[in-house]
């Protein structure tokens, strides 16, 4: 939700700049030009970005435009769940979470948790690694390395669409010039006209020099860098994952696995220590 804010902020500044300088709206609405950078950029993106990539790009911009899913409550939320499943497997033995893990979207407990259902990959990437945890052949500092070769895997491919959409935004200020430059040779083919007529063409012209650098500062750019920021918050959750994963396999009581994910939450959503507590005591009441 921030992002779009953002997003009108740089229109209306922009816009509202232009008119308070006396400019008038109706000469920066040049149909030629709008088609020239945007079809330009969209065909730039269409010969550069693989499918899957381009697939994956529009994702994570219809992502950034929501409100970010890593928050305090989805981290107690999977320090919950966490907890809970760990208890099951102390009590009742590694083969009573079996089911789980085989099955999260018919899972009793996991269905209690419908915001980590939603995070597909996060939670294959649990489930995937506890089985190993269940087979037993893979030492802990070996599953650790395991792991965070999977992560690192899995930001690298998330990382291509952000790398994608930020071509497209060192091209776009190019792309704008192309367009002003179409604009001065049409200029120069009315040179004989009247001065309104000219006038008219060289603001068009000047208006694909401006759009091409605004689509690339006020928006394909600051949309890349919050692509990024969004990545770096799904790494991090798959970190915390992997840090309950690791100390599970460790053998540690499941309070302390959940304390070892805790701590590798970023500060600004991590529970405090007390309010996991609380809600790690409230599924034992019931």
């Amino acid at each position: 939700m921030i992002a779009i804010i953002g997003l009108l902020v740089v229109v209306a500044s922009v816009v509202g700049g232009f008119t308070i300088a006396g400019g008038r709206l109706g000469a920066l609405l040049h149909v030629s030009e709008i088609v020239t950078i945007l079809g330009t950029a969209l065909g730039t993106v269409l010969v550069s970005t693989p499918g899957p990539v381009l697939k994956a790009m529009i994702g994570k911009i219809t992502a950034v435009l929501k409100a970010s899913p890593f928050n305090k409550v989805l981290y107690l939320d999977a320090l919950k769940m966490l907890y809970e499943l760990f208890q099951i497997a102390r009590r009742d033995g590694l083969v009573a979470i079996e089911a789980h893990i085989e099955g999260p979207e018919k899972s009793v407990l996991f269905k209690k948790y419908p915001t980590l259902l939603a995070q597909h990959h996060a939670m294959e990437f649990l489930c995937d690694n506890l089985r190993l945890v269940l087979v037993g052949s893979v030492p802990p500092h070996d599953l650790d390395s395991l792991m965070e070769a999977e992560i690192d895997v899995h930001h690298e491919q998330s990382s291509a669409a952000a790398s994608a959409l930020q071509k497209v935004s060192d091209a776009l200020p190019g792309i704008g010039i192309v367009a002003a430059v179409l604009g001065i040779i049409v200029t120069m083919a009315a040179i004989s006209g009247p001065v309104e007529q000219i006038g008219e063409h060289v603001g068009a012209a000047l208006t694909g020099t401006m759009l091409g650098v605004l689509a690339a500062y006020g928006f394909a750019g600051p949309i890349a860098t919050a692509i990024e920021h969004l990545n770096a918050g799904e790494a991090r959750f798959y970190n915390m994952l992997k840090a309950a994963v690791v100390a599970f396999a460790k053998g540690f009581a499941p309070i302390v696995v959940v304390e070892f994910a805790r701590r590798a939450i970023y500060s600004e959503v991590r529970p405090s220590f007390t309010a996991m507590e609380t809600a790690c005591k409230s599924i034992k009441a019931k």
